[in-house]
């Protein structure tokens, strides 16, 4: 990584839609904010795919889970990606819908999380995942992007 002094890197440059869509687009893990019910933000690393036709993040979790309760309460949300170099970043904020829980392997739940996966060439593996996403008690958050921003300090 290149040292800079003070003054003497590049200027912050703001990334346009699409460089911001392909930015989050060539990651799959970032950082999911959600909001506490005090108002303060929470933070979770998350894995993701990105649907950049629908501009949908999906995200699956365990029901369980923190940022499950607190989409419930406020479904506003963001989530944070950077280049692998940490000189860029990408930003995508909106709101979440939540998935009902998979409950039979097969279901529309469980198969939206094996698309998101890309699948497996042995049906045996397929099987085991779909399962294995019921006993887990699987959801699918789904950020419906309605902005996205972002920086980058190498354009």
């Amino acid at each position: 990584m290149t040292a800079y002094g003070p003054g003497d890197g590049p200027a912050p440059v703001a990334l346009s839609d699409e460089e911001a869509s392909e930015l989050i687009g060539a990651t799959t893990f970032g950082t999911l904010a959600t909001v506490k019910r005090s108002g303060h933000p929470h933070m979770s690393t998350v894995v993701f795919s990105w649907d950049e036709k629908e501009r949908i993040v999906r995200i699956s979790t365990t029901a369980d889970r923190l940022k499950v309760r607190q989409l419930r309460n406020n479904p506003r949300t963001s989530l944070y990606v950077s280049s692998e170099d940490f000189m860029a970043f990408a930003v995508a904020e909106g709101t979440a819908e939540l998935s009902d829980v998979a409950a039979e392997p097969g279901d529309a739940v469980s198969r939206e999380l094996l698309d998101m996966m890309g699948g497996f060439p042995d049906p045996a593996d397929e099987a085991a995942f779909l399962g294995q996403m019921v006993k887990d008690r699987r959801v699918v958050i789904r950020l419906h992007v309605e902005r996205l921003y972002g920086t980058s300090l190498t354009k």
